[in-house]
């Protein structure tokens, strides 16, 4: 019973915080003749003592009442008003208001149709888990626990308030967001809800993408990711979602010394998450747990043992592909497929970092630079301490290269010596393929051998030009 009333204190506590806001906001609908509640993930956040300022309430007034009663009191908006929901905004604190629900679903529909019920408890039966499915009156703070909810709290355990194969059936998302509140709070779903998520894992086909990327995107934030992962493969729901994770799970081949790539990438996950220097990373979690999704594709085994040829150039296409699947922006999809391509190129130089190689290595990772660098060291999973040691002093030696020409050429800013402008007037040509392909060589001599002066630089593109017959 402590751990309950630890809970209930740290409840308390919240709700005291928050207090001024919303039981000045309940009074407002009791004045109004309505009920209001703090419901679902606010009051486990509040029992857990991490309730932020956004607020989810539920109440027995519809829509248009409730725009009539909170008008005046903050801020509103209405993009979830055909779902019964209405927004409300008070100095920091965001507050979305729903009509009681009562859902019916379509079992080949994205959508629910929305139904208003007249009862808090007929709500809550409608949610996904019990932990999500309390409520708190307000003004007067009336605990409302119908399906013990707070003891699975305490135990940490995921129960739904029906069965799990109805509440799955009603809306197949959940199954994602079981996963998703394992890595989030370290829940463990019940027995019955595990096998009903293995049992019903095709029913995810019907959910839109861009649903199953917000939910994947934040399971990856959260504060275990591997565990939710582990989730989805052993249930079956990552075959839906994101099957190239289950196809790592390459045998582990005694004779030929090989990690098993699966593992592999949850330990340069978890080595990724410890090595953030701002908290949680997307963009760097995602690179981290696809860097090695072209391995399935490219193993060959030789005398030499195993190989995975290519695999960074096979895993950025597959990585890009299944990105794009889910609706990922451009630009997230564009950045992590560079992180995949980039992540061995530290491993072609072992023999020895040129110049060269330098600029080439921070021209082509560009603003990502500073996370290959905590990619390339999270995927260093050796048990072997001595060439862990090593692979860390050389990776060491290269950052310190990297600082030394940076702070010598501005390497971040690397551009031929002579510019666009330039070449034309030099070389007495129109813009056009012929000032691109000028360029390139310039770039390229600018890699190789650092900053030219001018003249000199002059001198080479016109021996160029010569040379290729491109004077005109």
């Amino acid at each position: 019973m402590s751990r309950l009333t630890d809970a209930q204190r740290h409840a308390v506590a919240e709700l005291l915080r928050i207090a001024p806001v919303a039981d000045d906001l309940g009074r407002r609908f009791a004045a109004a003749g309505h009920r209001l509640y703090l419901v679902g993930g606010s009051v486990r956040d509040a029992l857990l003592g991490r309730l932020g300022d956004d607020l989810d309430f539920a109440t027995d007034a519809r829509p248009e009442q409730v725009l009539g009663i909170v008008g005046e009191w903050g801020a509103t908006w209405e993009t979830g008003r055909a779902f019964g929901t209405i927004g409300v905004a008070r100095g920091e604190v965001r507050c979305e208001i729903t009509t009681f629900r009562a859902e019916t679903y379509d079992p080949d529909s994205r959508k629910p149709e929305v139904v208003y019920g007249d009862t808090l408890d007929g709500d809550l039966s409608r949610r996904d888990f019990t932990v999500n499915a309390m409520a708190v009156a307000v003004p007067d703070h009336e605990f409302v626990d119908p399906y013990g909810g707070l003891a699975d709290l305490a135990e940490g355990v995921l129960r739904t308030p029906g069965t799990p194969e109805q509440s799955f059936g009603d809306d197949p998302l959940r199954m994602l967001r079981a996963a998703r509140f394992a890595a989030q709070l370290g829940f463990s779903p019940a027995p019955e809800v595990v096998a009903a998520m293995a049992g019903m894992a095709e029913r995810l086909a019907i959910v839109s993408a861009e649903r199953v990327q917000a939910e994947l995107s934040k399971l990856l934030l959260g504060r275990e990711p591997a565990r939710g992962l582990m989730l989805l493969v052993d249930t079956g729901l990552a075959e839906q979602v994101l099957p190239e994770l289950p196809a790592m799970r390459l045998a582990i081949d005694a004779v030929h010394r090989h990690k098993d790539v699966y593992l592999h990438s949850l330990a340069v996950l978890d080595n990724a998450i410890a090595l953030e220097p701002d908290g949680p990373d997307l963009l760097l979690r995602m690179a981290a747990l696809l860097h090695d999704i072209g391995k399935p594709a490219t193993r060959e085994i030789g005398p030499d043992g195993v190989s995975f040829h290519h695999h960074e150039v096979v895993g950025a296409k597959l990585a890009r592909k299944r990105l794009r699947a889910l609706k990922y922006s451009k630009a997230f999809t564009d950045d992590v497929c560079r992180l995949i391509e980039l992540h061995l190129r530290f491993h072609t130089y072992r023999m020895g970092w040129t110049d060269a190689a330098v600029r080439r290595y921070v021209t082509d990772a560009g603003p990502l630079l500073d996370r290959l660098h905590l990619l390339v060291r999270s995927d260093c999973t050796t048990r072997n301490r001595a060439k862990a040691e090593r692979l860390a002093a050389s990776y060491d030696s290269l950052e310190h290269r990297i600082v030394e020409l940076m702070a010598a050429e501005e390497l971040k800013a690397v551009r031929p010596d002579l510019d666009g402008t330039e070449i034309m007037t030099i070389l007495g040509v129109p813009p056009g393929p012929l000032v691109g392909q000028a360029y390139r060589y310039l770039l390229d001599l600018r890699m190789e051998r650092g900053p030219v002066p001018h003249d000199e630089a002059v001198e080479l593109l016109r021996a160029w030009a010569a040379e290729h017959d491109l004077v005109l």
